[in-house]
């Protein structure tokens, strides 16, 4: 059914392109109607398409490996903790002013 819906869509939209140019000679007429196709073909692909579910999916029960994992579960659990940075990718704590490669704070 869903097919057939596309190939609708697809054909009304290569009847206008035909109908556009209809005082036009045949090639034009035909370069048209491909043409219509062409831009009814993402239309009937958006309007037929399969929709999938909008309800959030709870994350699994279970131990969560906090050391040093990155798997996207580990990583959503321990979000507000890393700040929204990856588990060695964060930035320094200090200010590039603060004089952050001082000696005396090489510790």
């Amino acid at each position: 059914m869903r097919k057939l819906i596309f190939l609708i869509i697809v054909t009304l939209g290569a009847s206008v392109g035909l109908l556009s140019a209809a005082d036009d000679d045949a090639w034009t007429r035909a370069v048209m109607a491909v043409v219509g196709a062409l831009f009814a073909a993402p239309i009937g692909a958006v309007l037929t398409r399969r929709r999938k579910p909008t309800g959030a999916t709870p994350l699994p029960d279970g131990p969560i490996e906090t050391s040093g994992s990155t798997s996207p579960r580990a990583l959503a659990s321990n979000y507000w903790r890393d700040k929204g940075h990856p588990p060695f990718m964060k930035p320094s704590e200090a200010e590039p002013d603060r004089h952050m490669f001082d000696p005396d704070r090489q510790a």
